[in-house]
């Protein structure tokens, strides 16, 4: 499997490599030919719509099923976040094509294709936030509740920060697998050979994935240079992202236990004006303590 993998990932290196062009960035696709300036930026509308969808409805799941949900609440929502998991993407493209497109009257649009690639992304997004929050030790909870936070406050100030790298990954994995899907996006987004308008409904816009599917079985040299084109900078996109959050990760992971310590103290000298002086100041120094210890 690893063979087969790496000799993918050369063939497309190597053939990109020597078919891509600078100039390609800056053209719009012209039948088999032209570049891939409208691809590009299609595929960062449809996956910014996505995102925007996808990662708030996903995150504050994964939180309610982690920290607020019954058993019976959270099991039912993790039955459906893996039925939901397991749904072929065209079938998911059917349904976007069968009511975004035709029953609200959307037509190919990024909007339409958006909503399909957040449905995609969701379930990723929802159990590692959940996974991330449980492998907070519950310590840091316990600690949070008898200094007198509610079960909110707990989680906004304590718990995430330990958590924030997994649910970074998270994300970031929702993404690529958005990136990398064509079959929704055909029955949902179509395809223009024209630069996005940026209008949600009412007009098709392109994406790489398309050029990739579409023109590698096409019997032309130039429509063979688009497809290992775009592949490349699929590839290529995918790394750069996967790179920089994996760096803000470790910056921000590096530093989250000092930080959920420290909170610990800033909470009580904001809202605990019940506690005596001398108890508040106990506190803050034993908090001190451990922060410079660990």
């Amino acid at each position: 499997m690893l063979v087969g993998l790496a000799d993918l990932f050369w063939t497309v290196l190597a053939k990109g490599v020597a078919s891509f062009h600078f100039s390609m960035l800056t053209t719009v696709t012209h039948g088999i030919a032209g570049g891939l300036q409208n691809a590009i930026l299609g595929t960062f509308e449809l996956i910014l719509l996505s995102t925007a969808i996808a990662a708030p409805l996903g995150i504050l799941g994964g939180v309610y099923v982690s920290e607020f949900a019954h058993t019976k609440s959270a099991a039912a929502v993790r039955f459906l976040t893996e039925v939901l998991s397991g749904v072929p993407s065209i079938v998911i493209g059917y349904f976007g094509y069968l009511t975004m497109v035709l029953s609200f009257g959307w037509g190919f649009s990024a909007l339409a294709g958006g909503m399909a690639l957040a449905i995609i992304m969701l379930p990723y997004i929802l159990r590692t936030t959940e996974v991330s929050l449980e492998q907070v030790p519950r310590s840091q909870r316990e600690g949070a509740w008898a200094l007198g936070m509610t079960r909110f406050q707990a989680v906004s100030r304590v718990v995430w920060r330990p958590a924030a790298g997994g649910i970074a990954t998270g994300v970031l994995t929702a993404i690529a697998i958005g990136m990398g899907e064509t079959a929704p996006l055909l029955y949902t987004a179509g395809w223009s050979s024209l630069n996005p308008t940026w209008q949600l409904t009412g007009h098709q816009v392109g994406y790489l994935t398309y050029v990739i599917w579409t023109y590698i079985d096409q019997p032309y040299p130039e429509a063979h240079a688009l497809a290992y084109s775009a592949a490349l900078l699929l590839l290529g996109i995918i790394l750069i992202i996967h790179l920089v959050v994996r760096f803000l990760v470790h910056q921000s992971t590096g530093s989250a236990r000092r930080h959920s310590l420290a909170s610990y103290v800033r909470w009580i000298r904001s809202h605990a004006s019940g506690v005596s002086a001398s108890s508040a100041k106990r506190a803050s120094a034993t908090s001190t303590y451990r922060i410079r210890t660990r």
